[in-house]
């Protein structure tokens, strides 16, 4: 396997950490790096990892828009979420994919097992790439509602073609939701290390409620440390990332690995 994560900046990728780790367990010869590219260089950079005979690569901010442009096919999921974070290079085509949203869906279910998405309300806070990505999963999944609220309502609006499932509500509105719905995402940058904190209560839950963050810096955020303490179930942000580098791992080598223990406290350190 030869394959990159590529960005910029990119020294803040934790995908060679990951990918190295699964080369190693499953003992495969191969490489995965972190590559810079500037925005003016895409289209050169991406000619020179096809040349170099890359299998494929990852893509994360600022690039997995613009990508779009330059495979040769994406699929529906990338489509629909209007984003690719994975690309397979085949005969020197490249094939765009979209891995978050099954991220964000593994990591329910490998962390939150008890909880049955199918016919639940949701609550996401944020309409960033990741909202996009968590809306699409949730949407797959068959839950009943997905109620997306944002500081700024006209971005979250334009969320709404991802599922007729979505309702858009005031940013000052998300309060009063949370006492109705049974998931709550923060799909936010808001109590991350370095941010502002996340303005809610999450006291007046349903008992049987779930809160995931997607932030993992902290892996306890504030939003999950009134769960830690209280009844809720909750999921912390790490699994989506780990479990998203998945299906590009396996389209690279033909292995769908597994995401451990072990490999969470490496990525956390």
């Amino acid at each position: 396997m030869k394959a990159a994560v590529i960005g910029h900046p990119i020294n803040h990728s934790k995908s060679p950490l990951i990918h190295q780790y699964w080369l190693k367990k499953y003992d495969l010869s191969g490489s995965y790096e972190a590559i810079d590219i500037a925005p003016e260089n895409l289209k050169a950079g991406v000619q020179t990892l096809i040349d170099q005979g890359y299998n494929g690569f990852n893509v994360t901010v600022p690039h997995k828009q613009a990508i779009m442009d330059l495979c040769d096919d994406v699929d529906s999921n990338a489509q629909k979420i209007g984003a690719v974070n994975t690309v397979v290079i085949k005969e020197g085509k490249l094939l765009g994919r979209n891995t978050d949203a099954y991220g964000f869906i593994q990591n329910i279910k490998q962390n939150a097992p008890q909880f049955d998405l199918k016919n639940k309300d949701v609550l996401i806070l944020g309409a960033g790439g990741a909202a996009k990505a968590v809306a699409f999963g949730l949407a797959q999944e068959g839950v009943r509602k997905i109620i997306i609220s944002n500081r700024t309502k006209e971005k979250a609006q334009a969320l709404k073609n991802i599922s007729p499932l979505i309702t858009v509500i005031d940013w000052d509105e998300k309060q009063a939701a949370i006492e109705q719905v049974d998931m709550v995402v923060n799909a936010t940058s808001l109590g991350m290390v370095g941010k502002p904190p996340l303005d809610i209560s999450t006291s007046f839950l349903k008992k049987s409620a779930l809160v995931t963050d997607i932030v993992y810096t902290p892996l306890i955020t504030d939003l999950l440390k009134t769960e830690q303490q209280g009844d809720n179930l909750y999921v912390t942000g790490i699994g989506m990332l780990l479990h998203q580098a998945r299906p590009a791992f396996e389209a690279w080598t033909g292995i769908l690995p597994e995401v451990d223990d072990e490999l969470q406290r490496l990525v956390l350190a």
